[in-house]
């Protein structure tokens, strides 16, 4: 009876109208991130369109778009042990080390990549080395250590040396912090930073403390002790030829290191 009156009829009415808009905005919420994606790659296209040479193929970018980044899974322990095809090989094949001629033409980006590579392949080299001890059996192929060893001592020579010719431009020092060589009273050279003090020198008691010249009695004193360090490295390159004499007679197949 309430139904069929003037005002249950637009009661009724009021209700339907209330749940069709409800429903069309619940379906254009769900529907926004679809036209969003849509827009962007939209947009992208128009962008390629305007940048690209008209002889070009036209660019799609369903493919690339992505809505969430991924990077690449890591493997965790196993990256510190060789590669399983080499387990069990008494030789592993390896290229030559890098040169400071190859190092010298690569960006310092490239550089900081090579680091962080040669430094993981050193870090998979000990663990060999270290496992190889363990099982008290020999490592295959320990030349791979002294050519990383000599990658990573060339490049920080390289990279040292680009920081140098960079502060030659910026400031006309050769080191980060200015100094000179200065002698002792011992007769040692050293390299003295400079640094700066609250007052100025002649009125600087602990730096007048510092005796940069060496007395004319220690003179003697100076060459008897070159003498005895030019003795004691000439008893020890003695001493390291007499063992390798020795290691040669008791094994004949074993290869000498070239001095």
């Amino acid at each position: 009876m309430a139904a069929s009156s003037p005002a249950g009829r637009v009661l009724t009415l009021c209700k339907q109208f209330y749940n069709c808009v409800r429903i069309s905005s619940s379906i254009g919420v769900q529907s926004c991130p679809v036209n969003l994606i849509k827009c962007q790659s939209n947009i992208l296209r128009e962008k390629a369109s305007l940048l690209a040479p008209p002889w070009s193929s036209p660019i799609s970018f369903v493919g690339q778009y992505r809505a969430v980044h991924t990077t690449i899974s890591r493997r965790g322990l196993e990256e510190f042990f060789d590669a399983p095809e080499s387990w069990g090989e008494s030789t592993v094949k390896s290229g030559a080390p890098w040169t400071a001629k190859q190092l010298r033409t690569k960006s310092n980006e490239d550089l900081h990549k090579l680091w962080y590579v040669l430094l993981k392949e050193k870090n998979m080299l000990l663990t060999l080395e270290q496992e190889a001890k363990r099982q008290r059996v020999q490592m295959p192929s320990p030349e791979r250590l002294k050519k990383i060893d000599r990658s990573m001592i060339r490049l920080q020579t390289v990279v040292e040396e680009r920081e140098i010719a960079l502060r030659l431009l910026q400031t006309g020092q050769e080191k980060g912090r200015p100094g000179a060589w200065r002698q002792n009273v011992l007769g040692y050279h050293y390299w003295y930073r400079f640094k700066e003090y609250a007052i100025p020198w002649y009125m600087n008691r602990r730096y007048k403390r510092k005796k940069f010249y060496t007395p004319s009695f220690v003179q003697p004193h100076i060459r008897l002790r070159i003498e005895k360090y030019l003795r004691a490295k000439a008893r020890k390159a003695n001493l390291k030829k007499e063992t390798l004499a020795k290691l040669k007679e008791k094994f004949p197949q074993m290869k000498v290191p070239a001095p």
